[in-house]
């Protein structure tokens, strides 16, 4: 029976805690973790693992440890569990920046190690996780480690060279989208609409937006032709869009979102 261990049980531990849980995956795992706060102990309990007193305790029980804690803790919490890991464990980091040579050159150098970029709609179940890991990692821990990720939403293998830059994609994007929303959500009450209907009306929007997206079939150049008419209210409001620089802006708050994780990789 394979062992797992929670180090940090905050927002995102905590979510993916509970989403494991429900999954079947978790049915033949034994559980474990450890928060600085003791408060997480009775959430843990709740779903039937063990607290423990320390990070090199979690370390010293699991097999495979997920590393759930803020990017500036991890270099002095892998520092405490570092005599505890050993080459058959498996590090899961969902720490922002955090690089796999960062974690081993704090640990040791034959560490596998899995990275995680997940998003904050994991909470809900309908998490976007980009995941990484390299040659020190068997098919089987990464299936392990897939396992459960996608116990709360879906996840992408991509390439571990590419980790910052696919946090503009899933990581901070709702951030981003949150914004365009309270533009329109704006607009509208500002025009005399209910804030509550426009939300509703808007959310639903994007909700479907999303499912065309990845479920029509179709390119995104389709979508966008299939809604706007010539000379109709759409064209015009793209119209807008696109004089306004749009693209141009998206395209610098993805470049500064990739630049600001390098930056912070070399900070912690």
């Amino acid at each position: 029976m394979a062992a797992l261990g929670f180090i940090g049980l905050g927002n995102m531990g905590a979510a993916v805690l509970k989403g494991f849980c429900a999954s079947p995956a978790s049915k033949t795992v034994s559980l474990y973790g450890y928060d600085a706060s003791a408060e997480k102990k009775p959430l843990l309990e709740r779903y039937g693992g063990r607290f423990l007193s320390s990070e090199v305790e979690v370390a010293e029980k699991c097999e495979y440890v997920f590393l759930a804690v803020k990017p500036q803790q991890a270099g002095e919490v892998l520092r405490k569990a570092a005599p505890a890991l050993t080459a058959r464990s498996v590090v899961i980091s969902i720490c922002s920046g955090i690089t796999a040579e960062f974690i081993r050159a704090r640990t040791r150098g034959d560490l596998k190690v899995v990275r995680v970029m997940p998003n904050t709609p994991m909470m809900l179940g309908l998490g976007a996780s980009a995941v990484s890991s390299d040659g020190l990692v068997s098919p089987k821990e990464l299936g392990f480690a897939l396992s459960i990720i996608e116990s709360c939403g879906i996840a992408e293998i991509i390439p571990s060279g590419k980790m910052n830059e696919i946090i503009c994609v899933n990581g901070s994007s709702p951030a981003f989208i949150y914004l365009f929303a309270k533009c329109f959500i704006d607009y509208a009450v500002e025009c005399g609409i209910d804030e509550k209907a426009a939300l509703n009306l808007f959310s639903q929007t994007l909700a479907g937006a999303a499912k065309m997206l990845s479920c029509s079939g179709m390119g995104v150049g389709e979508l966008i032709a299939q809604v706007t008419s010539k000379g109709g209210t759409t064209a015009a409001g793209l119209e807008k869009l696109r004089s306004g620089g749009f693209a141009e802006t998206v395209r610098a708050a993805c470049e500064a979102c990739t630049s600001r994780a390098y930056e912070l990789g070399e900070q912690v």
